[in-house]
């Protein structure tokens, strides 16, 4: 074994660069400094406010905003947060960190994220990201994707009576005089039924452009909202295209109309009726939208296989929306690093 030497960490960290660190590339992308009069706004105590200036110095606001982002990147929990920016040299060069610098613990990045949730903060986030989107040149282009996608959480042991309570917007029995069990109880979480299968929990609903694969417009619900009440709140007005695709969940007289009345193109998939089967010409129609629509089954298949999508582990709809937004958030982060990459390359 070697001496350790004064040049080590930065020989490993050029070797982690020629590997492709792809933490250093969104570190360089994204405009961080973008986010922090929106977050400051709603977790930082005014100094007048401030009963001492004794006592450590706050960690910096885009320090905390990139652990979450990491967070979201790689699904991971606060204390496995922790650790990991404490083991990895890619995740301290991405948090501008040397080796002596103090590291937010578990409690504190669970305090932010908390405030951030709290503040419903998670909308301007992704607002401010998409106008840097935009300010790069990735305007809404070619038409939009619309889809949702179901995100469970851990299932609920409640019995018969105690989930009709909950379906109705009460809280069951016996339960507030066990705060304990109350907490740990997901009372906005729903049941729904895909392809014959119970999940219980929420939905990510999308809107995503077909020129760049990048989300645009997003919402959550619980996993009982049928995915084309939300159409109208995910669809991308500023489109360049007035092209709509959409499975045949989203197809009904009432859409079609809504569509036409906003000068908007449905190229949403037609659907069978009892003793109406389609057209070999419908049929055909079908599979060309397909070939489109899968675009936004990629999005959904990135943040499932990378970023921990199939599933929160969270309490309530503020926190799931929360962690759905940033999923968002992030997988857009992850594709603009993409777009930018195929743009440098030599043609």
């Amino acid at each position: 074994m070697g001496q350790k030497g004064f040049f080590d960490v930065e020989r490993r960290l050029e070797a982690i660069s020629a590997k492709g660190d792809p933490l250093e590339t969104i570190k360089t992308t994204v405009r961080w400094e973008d986010f922090r009069t929106d977050i400051e706004a709603v977790t930082e105590t005014k100094p007048e406010e401030r009963k001492s200036n004794a006592g450590r110095k706050p960690y910096d606001t885009i320090l905390k905003l990139k652990i979450v982002v990491l967070q979201s990147l790689y699904n991971l929990s606060d204390e496995q947060t922790e650790y990991l920016i404490r083991d990895r040299f890619s995740f301290m060069r991405f948090l501008d960190l040397e080796l002596e610098d103090p590291v937010p613990d578990a409690t504190t990045i669970w305090l932010f994220r908390e405030a951030l949730v709290e503040a419903g903060l998670i909308d301007q986030l992704f607002g401010r990201f998409g106008q840097h989107l935009e300010a790069a040149g990735y305007f809404a282009r070619g038409g939009q994707i619309i889809d949702a996608t179901i995100v469970s959480v851990p299932k609920q042991r409640n019995t018969k009576e105690e989930n009709e309570a909950i379906k109705s917007g009460k809280t069951p029995e016996g339960w507030e005089e066990q705060p304990a069990k109350n907490a740990q109880k997901d009372k906005d979480a729903r049941w729904t039924k895909k392809n014959d299968e119970s999940f219980y929990g929420y939905k990510n609903h999308v809107g995503v452009d077909k020129a760049h694969k990048l989300i645009r417009k997003w919402d959550a619900t619980n996993a009982a909202v049928h995915d084309s009440q939300k159409l109208d709140d995910v669809l991308d007005l500023a489109n360049t295209s007035k092209e709509v695709w959409a499975d045949s969940a989203y197809r009904s007289v009432e859409i079609e109309a809504r569509l036409k009345e906003k000068g908007l193109q449905s190229r949403i998939h037609r659907r069978a009726a009892r003793n109406r089967p389609l057209s070999e010409r419908q049929k055909s129609a079908n599979t060309t939208r397909s070939k489109v629509r899968a675009r936004v089954e990629h999005v959904f298949g990135h943040q499932q296989n990378s970023m921990g999508g199939k599933i929160v582990r969270t309490i309530g709809i503020a926190r799931a929306r929360f962690k759905i937004g940033m999923m968002n958030l992030g997988y857009n982060i992850r594709r603009l690093v993409q777009l930018e990459r195929v743009a440098a390359a030599p043609a």
